[in-house]
């Protein structure tokens, strides 16, 4: 039973990522604090908030407008991601980890996307 944003799985996996992109961006070079490592973590913020948001609209289009731009950070965060992993500031481990988990997050707003176009 879904009563709120906060019972959304993939809102609750989102959370889940944001938290270990957190640990593992702590490793990055003092350098990258303000760079890359600022950037990847509003990425991944930006997640799961626009889940939590688009579930306030009063529109299943507004709803989707939201999943969209969750789904356009996911990208984003991807690519940073590829970026850190090609400066050799992440070992294969966790990039892997993070990749998966990024690519689970996607397909599950894909599959809410899908769903809510059906049902409007």
């Amino acid at each position: 039973m879904i009563r709120n944003y906060r019972d959304l799985v993939v809102w609750q996996k989102a959370i889940n990522f944001v938290t270990d992109v957190y640990h593992v961006t702590r490793e990055l070079p003092p350098e990258e604090r303000y760079g890359l490592c600022s950037q990847i973590r509003r990425s991944a913020i930006s997640i799961p908030s626009n889940i939590a948001e688009g579930y306030g609209r009063n529109s299943s289009q507004d709803y989707i407008r939201f999943l969209q731009i969750a789904n356009g950070s996911l990208f984003e965060f991807q690519t940073q991601l590829e970026i850190i992993k090609n400066l050799e500031y992440l070992n294969t481990k966790n990039f892997e980890a993070l990749f998966e988990q990024s690519r689970e997050i996607e397909r599950m707003l894909k599959s809410l996307i899908d769903k809510l176009r059906r049902a409007h």
